[in-house]
């Protein structure tokens, strides 16, 4: 196994989060490809575990935590850690080794930029990206959010502990018509996956929906409404991960639009 950075032969990989064989994953468009291509210059950094045949089998993004959902400065963002975990394209990866290798060449990395620390988000229940894995590596809890937790490697004694970003304000509720709203940052396929499915469903009911879209690679989009990635239908949020069918956002809108016009 090596861990290398990102190269444009491996770009194809890492658009679609190294799932070439997944349909679900053709429904996510070109934003990741689109967010990164924009983030190039801001200090995105990718890094990617190879086999000793060369196949990527996992992969770590990291950005500046300007550029990210959460609030602090002179810090370093995980926005996600992913070792191909699935029988399907090159198999399953996890268990190898890879994440431990790639958190630690993240960590290696940031410190040269000469960043303060490394921040990661996690959830408490055993899914993808688990809070308790960052523990293991020496993270530490220094916000919660529900069932998210935010932690963070501090590198030197200067560095001041990130925060969840706070919402400033919700979409309303439309007038006359259905208010569908969403914001993406491009990042992540998931969200971008449940994003489509959103569009696709509102124009099922074309007339009755009042569709909004805000690109949060946008700061002040982001100072704005402290959203980062959020589907709202009728002002009421959505969950994103992981994406829900087509079917049941179709059936949210459908109900939101029948209400109307009872």
């Amino acid at each position: 196994m090596r861990i290398t950075d990102i190269a444009p032969e491996y770009e194809k990989h890492y658009f679609c989060c190294l799932e070439e064989w997944s349909e679900e994953m053709k429904e996510a468009g070109d934003y990741k490809q689109r967010w990164y291509e924009h983030m190039c210059d801001k200090g995105v950094r990718v890094k990617l575990a190879l086999d000793e045949n060369n196949v990527t089998g996992g992969m770590i993004q990291y950005v500046p935590i300007e550029h990210s959902m959460f609030e602090g400065e002179h810090l370093y963002v995980v926005l996600c850690i992913w070792v191909h975990g699935h029988k399907e394209g090159q198999g399953n990866y996890q268990k190898k080794g890879m994440g431990t290798a790639l958190l630690k060449a993240a960590e290696e990395d940031c410190r040269k930029l000469g960043a303060d620390g490394l921040v990661t988000w996690g959830v408490i229940i055993p899914v993808y990206m688990r809070a308790s894995w960052f523990k293991r590596h020496g993270y530490k809890v220094v916000d919660k959010d529900g069932m998210m937790r935010l932690l963070w490697k501090p590198f030197n004694e200067q560095a001041k502990p990130p925060l969840f970003m706070k919402q400033k304000k919700n979409p309303e509720p439309g007038s006359g018509k259905v208010n569908v709203t969403i914001f993406r940052n491009g990042w992540c396929p998931a969200h971008n996956i449940t994003n489509e499915r959103a569009r696709r469903a509102s124009a099922e009911f074309a007339g009755n929906i009042d569709i909004q879209e805000y690109e949060t690679f946008d700061r002040d989009i982001v100072k704005e409404w402290g959203i980062f990635d959020s589907l709202f239908i009728e002002g009421k949020e959505v969950r994103t991960g992981p994406p829900p069918s087509f079917k049941k956002i179709r059936k949210k809108i459908e109900k939101r639009v029948r209400q109307k016009q009872a």
